[in-house]
């Protein structure tokens, strides 16, 4: 519905420019066709965005989230220590 909606008020700004006898009208014309594109494009991506998003009955519940937080067993990280580089002294006086 939001496609065609801003599809309609591009054509509606360009047939007014297209049909204007005056600067003003013209002025209006472009403008509502300018803005008529903007929300087109806009609508596309928003349709487009929306069709590979997946559906929130999918998504885990912060219940879900917590328990799976609560069974995972803890990790710890430890980093290896950096190896030492021989011949690298600095600056001899």
């Amino acid at each position: 519905m939001g496609l065609l909606l801003w599809l309609v008020v591009t054509l509606v700004g360009f047939a007014l420019a297209f049909v204007a006898k005056s600067a003003v009208v013209l002025g209006l014309g472009l403008l509502l066709a300018l803005v008529g594109l903007l929300g087109l494009v806009l609508a596309m991506a928003a349709a487009r965005v929306s069709a590979s998003a997946r559906p929130e009955t999918s998504m885990a519940s912060v219940d879900d989230l917590g328990a799976l937080r609560n069974r995972a067993p803890p990790t710890t990280f430890r980093t290896p220590p950096a190896p030492e580089r021989s011949g690298d002294a600095g600056p001899t006086a």
